[in-house]
């Protein structure tokens, strides 16, 4: 997801953070959702002002020419056409979004809108004794068999996707589940779906719809959507799959009854990030998300085309040929004329080359000068996952301690800042800026503060000395099993006891000044929280994990994997004895996680200073395996725990696109260096990294992406689900990666998804953020930088920010004649 938009609000901070279609993405893409939870509300539009605005060439239906094809990069071709199913991907979403029904597209603000190509209404007609939602359909919407859309294809999907049949090899279907009957209405236009429970995403069902010949049957739903679809209904529909050549294939849909698609055709081209400059180059593209070193290249050849420099100066100036001086020419000259014609031969050969080089550069440079970079920030986030599951990350002090480490203003700048993007860290793991569920609450966790992560981890025991220092007690038992039993049961019931006193005063001392402005207002916020604060409290559990499958999601209605630089319980509960300062700082974290759940916290921080260094870190990156080195002389200071060094494996992937990624690690590992963390770096294959890595937890530290939903309580909740015990005594993790969780968190996720009651449910999602911020299971570090290559000429494409393409409206510009004017086509 270009402006800078800071959102304001009642309990909103100034700084700056709908519904995708949330089928499983590939590791460098997302897909946008729809808005529809209201985050901090405001009488102030800035409230809704996305953190950047979409950059994609808007212009008038009539100023764009009728024809043509768009040649539009995709990462692979689609494996599964079936946008429910565990491997669909970016490439499906995007098919799907030309040739499938969208009952609600998004604004560029991630707002909800209803379609009127499909919809002439859709609303909530009934909430007592069952919420019902009433769909009237637009009379001349059909499937591209003719077929009119209606109530058979409504129940198809939903019986596919509720889960009572496991026939149907569904990746999610949250929110089907709830469904507790179809009916036609009063006609065949109108569709009338009733609810078991109240259900507030409703608006997140049937997007897309699929006919009922693809639902109708559990073969038609697992294998046959794989490789075509029986019927479309969308401005372009499926015309072919060239696997031989990696070409998707969309027409433009003779029964379409919408605005005509200004394309004859989109071709959608399999090209692997890492060779689309050459594609660009080569002026086989038209359309391609790129990287900051593409993007860098176009702006030189626009910079040359502007000051009338051609490709070929242009080669001369920084290309192949930048290196040549007169004296080395003059050289070169002379030896390829010499009289040693055996040299004169090597050196005449080494010219030929490079005149080729210098050739093939300008030529490429003349054709990149015809493209412009097109740039906002996507709609998903880059995170740093901490694994909770075991070793010193088990322990909530230290995930907080490496959370106080880290300047996320920095790490945003490093990344966002060159690029021209507003570098704002977000604030919230379940929206972004300019969506209506945006709320910072990151001042449940805290500010970068190195004094305060060095006390959490002094209270944690990792003190300096502590890897050269021995258990005190070792070899030799303190008492008998059952005395040490009593002893921890006694120490653990006077901890309880403590607690809650402890955590709110020291929540209140800290909080105290920060709320002092915003209590009068925050008060009112509490009003809706009373219920929610008699749930159960966070319970934390440290036993082993186990994911069940891989990295694609279950039964439940999937969100997508995370996407690269494009993401066990809550011990955070867990009482800490008020002693020391560190244990008081942890204490008032909880408090702060409380005072969101009853409206009572302030939600502002000043802007952080910026720190930056671009020295590495000797001996930063070892061989998978190896333990960090701690020398002689540095065992006495380094941070260590009963003679063990305190050590977090970073697994970062390795890939040619991920060099930003790697460049943000580098920077961590500084910041962790600098409080006495120290990191072992192990690079893997882009291919090997999630589903190796980050889906079956081997890992400590690793930097993902997770993509915005505008529903968060049936979107996110699997995110951050707290792991449950399978019947098999493993643990079930859903794509909760990070493995920390809590009941209180599931609780809040569930209640805003049971109310209809709008305030009540931004609530609640805000309240869930908090104590995610407090678990610091993952730590939000910047929106990712959306980069995109268009040709000069094409309109209505390009970086959408929140929004989604409108794919009817995108085409060619229509060219001027010799006055200015347009030339109308006839």
């Amino acid at each position: 997801m270009s402006q800078i938009g800071a959102p304001r609000g009642r309990t909103c901070s100034r700084s700056p953070r709908s519904r995708t279609l949330r089928s499983v993405a590939t590791l460098t893409s997302a897909v946008l959702a729809v808005a529809v939870l209201a985050g901090c509300s405001s009488s102030d539009e800035a409230d809704e002002t996305p953190a950047a605005a979409q950059d994609n060439a808007p212009a008038a239906r009539d100023k764009v020419a009728d024809g043509g094809t768009l040649r539009w990069a995709v990462d692979a071709l689609p494996t599964t056409l079936n946008s429910f199913q565990a491997d669909a991907d970016g490439t499906t979403s995007r098919i799907a979004g030309a040739v499938l029904p969208s009952l609600y597209t998004i604004d560029e603000r991630g707002r909800p809108q209803r379609n009127p190509d499909y919809l002439e209404s859709a609303q909530v007609v009934e909430t007592e004794p069952k919420q019902v939602v009433l769909y009237k359909l637009n009379q001349q919407a059909v499937w591209s068999d003719g077929r009119e859309i209606g109530a058979p294809d409504f129940v198809a999907q939903w019986r596919a996707l509720s889960g009572r049949d496991t026939a149907y090899w569904t990746a999610r279907n949250s929110g089907y589940e709830r469904i507790e009957k179809i009916e036609r209405g009063k006609n065949d236009l109108e569709v009338r779906v009733t609810f078991s429970k109240p259900y507030a995403d409703w608006q997140s069902l049937f997007t897309p719809l699929y006919p009922k010949q693809v639902m109708g049957s559990p073969n038609s739903f697992n294998d046959g959507a794989r490789t075509s679809l029986k019927a479309t209904a969308g401005p372009f529909l499926l015309k072919a799959i060239d696997r031989k050549n990696g070409d998707v294939t969309l027409a433009r849909n003779p029964r379409w009854w919408g605005q005509p698609a200004k394309l004859d055709s989109v071709v959608l081209k399999a090209v692997p990030r890492a060779d689309r400059a050459d594609a660009l180059a080569a002026g086989t593209l038209d359309l391609a998300e790129i990287d900051r070193s593409t993007a860098e290249r176009i702006a030189l050849a626009l910079r040359d085309a502007r000051a009338g420099r051609g490709g070929a100066q242009a080669a001369l100036a920084h290309g192949p040929g930048a290196s040549i001086t007169p004296s080395k020419a003059l050289k070169s000259w002379a030896l390829a004329h010499g009289s040693d014609e055996e040299k004169a031969a090597e050196v005449q050969a080494a010219r030929a080359k490079n005149q080729q080089a210098i050739a093939a550069y300008a030529s490429a440079q003349d054709t990149l000068a015809k493209y412009a970079v097109r740039k906002s920030l996507e709609p998903a986030y880059t995170q740093l996952s901490l694994n909770g599951e075991s070793g010193p990350l088990a322990d909530e002090r230290v995930r907080r301690a490496v959370a106080r480490a880290i300047n996320r203003q920095e790490l945003a700048e490093s990344v966002l800042k060159p690029l021209g993007l507003p570098a704002h860290p977000p604030g919230s793991h379940l929206a972004l800026a300019g969506q209506a569920a945006y709320a910072d609450s990151s001042d449940a966790l805290g500010n970068q503060d190195t004094k305060e992560a060095r006390a959490l981890l002094a209270d944690a025991g990792w003190v300096p000395g502590g890897a050269a220092r021995k258990p005190a007690d070792a070899g030799t038992k303190a008492g008998s099993e059952a005395e040490t039993k009593a002893e921890k049961k006694a120490t653990d019931t006077t901890k309880e006891g403590a607690t809650k006193e402890g955590t709110t005063k020291e929540g209140a001392t800290k909080e105290g000044t920060k709320k002092e402005g915003a209590e009068k207002q925050d008060a009112k916020d509490a009003a809706g929280s009373t219920d929610a604060k008699k749930q159960a409290t966070d319970t934390a559990s440290d036993e082993g994990l186990y994911i069940v499958g891989d990295d694609k999601p279950g039964a439940r209605r999937a969100v997508p994997a995370p996407v690269i630089g494009a993401g066990g319980p809550e011990n955070g509960t867990g009482i800490l004895s008020p002693a020391s300062a560190a244990a008081r700082q942890s204490a008032a974290l909880l408090a702060r996680a409380e005072a969101l759940d009853t409206g009572t916290g302030s939600g502002a921080r000043a802007a952080l200073p910026v720190a930056k260094t671009d020295k590495g870190v000797a001996g930063a990156y070892a061989p998978r395996g190896t333990a960090a080195p701690v020398t002689a002389p540095e065992a006495a200071t380094a941070l260590g725990k009963d003679g063990k060094a305190l050590s977090l494996r970073f697994v970062l992937p390795s890939g040619p696109g991920s060099e930003s990624l790697r460049a943000v690690g580098d920077r961590i590992v500084r910041m962790l260096d600098a409080v006495g963390i120290r990191t072992e770096v192990t690079k893997v294959s882009d291919d090997s990294f999630f589903k190796d890595h980050v889906a079956s937890g081997d890992y400590d530290l690793a930097l993902y992406s997770w993509p915005a939903s505008a529903f968060p309580a049936t979107d996110a909740r699997p995110i951050f689900a707290k792991p449950e015990p399978a019947s098999d005594g493993s643990l079930l993790v859903e794509q909760n990666y990070s493995r920390v969780g809590t009941d209180r968190i599931d609780q809040l996720f569930d209640q805003a998804a049971g109310t209809l009651d709008e305030e009540e449910a931004r609530e609640l999602v805000r309240q869930a953020d908090a104590r995610i911020w407090a678990a610091a299971g993952s730590i939000p570090l910047y929106q990712r930088p959306q980069l995109v290559a268009a040709k000069a000429d094409l309109v209505n494409a390009g970086a959408w920010g929140l929004a989604g393409p409108r794919y009817q409206d995108i085409g060619f510009k229509k060219p001027e004649t010799s006055k200015g004017a347009e030339r109308t086509t006839p």
